[in-house]
């Protein structure tokens, strides 16, 4: 049993978690007013840092994994846990994507003159401090570290406890970066234990830090939303749809299921519910179901399902609802492209939504009515990603309609102001 925390203690935390406040409070401000050419030094550095630290980060993630494995997580949270030399690649790569994207810092987004001769533009600037609270992928530790970097904000990083030692080592190199780039180190900081009450302290720490971001489980996202003094742009868990309408191509839809749902089951993108017009289940669900049974996945159907594939098990209420982050898959039959939309809003977590169609019309009707995040035609789930969009990376999928929406990239983690510009007018 954990001893519970003696208030000496809890008094220590109190004071090391304000130190990490002012310190990235100081260091967003002189972050903010930095040339794009430093921050891109700084981004690259850290790339390479990556690259040069790789076995250190292997040692440190072999730490957490055994630490992980004494946990019994599940085999999908071991995988998205685990780092391999292509893992690091990806994290450097990533660094180097984010430097080559365009700085939002300072761009306009749009300006006018009024008539009385005012000029007024809307510019981008910093959000300012910005605590990232996640769990397991120790990526999102490069990810979001750099993706703050690039837009000019501070971050405090509170990766979970089953990747604390990956995410230090990885910290190590961003820090490695800023150095060699003659930034302030404190741009990037992170709560340097697994005390759960470290999290209540960040979110009450409104003075210090302007935005939370929180990337995890159902549990973790209601207790920052619960607990939080600070605004949360939140990433919800994913219950990704994928919809085979009646004009749908067969090898595309045994081709996009089966990525959408196994090329990785532990991410947020990952399929959890397939649907199927009963017009056309009897012929296009058996290839899609076989070849999904084959790569070894398990699949929970209604009673239509159950009669075309008999392996399959009975799928429950609650199956529909659920975001597995393994390799089950809830499947229904649906009378057509209403019944599949009136599922998708009831089920749905508005994150990520594909129907895979060669009507057009239906798909455009389905890509208009879905009320998700991301919905995409004829392409796979697992493209719910910022780097797949040409963002370089993101901190996570927001499935609010506040602020941002989607990938929460680098222009995602900007707000703006107006700047106005007069010749002495004065209001009458």
């Amino acid at each position: 049993m954990t001893p519970m925390p003696t208030p000496a203690a809890q008094t220590d935390l109190a004071a090391e978690m304000r130190a990490i406040g002012l310190a990235a409070r100081a260091a967003g401000r002189s972050l903010a007013r930095a040339s794009r050419a430093a921050k891109d030094a700084a981004l690259r550095a850290a790339a390479t840092a990556i690259r040069d630290h790789a076995k250190t980060i292997l040692a440190a993630n072999a730490e957490d994994l055994t630490f992980a494995e004494g946990s019994r997580l599940s085999a999908a949270m071991l995988d998205r846990l685990r780092l391999d030399p292509g893992r690091i690649e990806a994290m450097a790569r990533g660094l180097e994507e984010i430097a080559a994207l365009a700085d939002p810092v300072g761009s306009t987004i749009a300006e006018w003159t009024r008539p009385n001769g005012l000029h007024i533009a809307r510019v981008r600037v910093p959000l300012g401090v910005i605590g990232v609270i996640y769990e397991s992928r120790p990526n999102v530790t490069a990810d979001a570290g750099g993706l703050c970097l690039k837009a000019g904000n501070a971050v405090i990083l509170r990766g979970g406890s089953e990747s604390f030692h990956s995410s230090g080592a990885i910290v190590a190199c961003l820090h490695r970066g800023l150095a060699a780039a003659g930034l302030d180190g404190g741009a990037v900081q992170r709560v340097p234990t697994r005390d759960r009450d470290a999290v209540g302290l960040l979110l009450a720490m409104n003075d210090l830090v302007d935005i939370i971001v929180p990337r995890g489980g159902k549990s973790l996202i209601a207790r920052v939303q619960k607990e939080s003094r600070i605004p949360v742009i939140a990433h919800l868990e994913g219950n990704c749809h994928v919809y085979l309408h009646a004009s749908a191509d067969p090898a595309k839809a045994v081709a996009l299921t089966v990525n959408a749902k196994m090329r990785r089951t532990g991410v947020c993108g990952a399929a959890e519910t397939l649907l199927c017009d009963r017009s056309v289940a009897a012929t296009l669900l058996p290839p899609v179901l076989a070849a999904l049974i084959a790569a070894g996945c398990e699949i929970r159907g209604d009673a239509g399902v159950q009669r075309i594939e008999s392996r399959a098990k009975a799928a429950t209420p609650a199956d529909w609802d659920t975001e597995y982050l393994d390799a089950i898959l809830a499947v229904r039959v649906v009378a057509g492209l209403e019944d599949a939309i009136l599922h998708i809003e009831r089920h749905g977590s508005h994150h990520t939504e594909a129907i895979v169609a060669e009507d057009r019309a239906a798909a455009e009707t389905f890509l208009e009515r879905v009320d998700s995040a991301i919905v995409l035609h004829n392409a796979s789930t697992q493209f719910a990603d910022g780097g797949e969009f040409g963002m370089g990376a993101e901190i996570g999928i927001s499935t609010g309609r506040l602020h941002a929406r989607g990938p929460v990239g680098v222009e995602q983690l900007t707000t703006f102001k107006y700047v106005v510009h007069g010749d002495g007018q004065v209001r009458p």
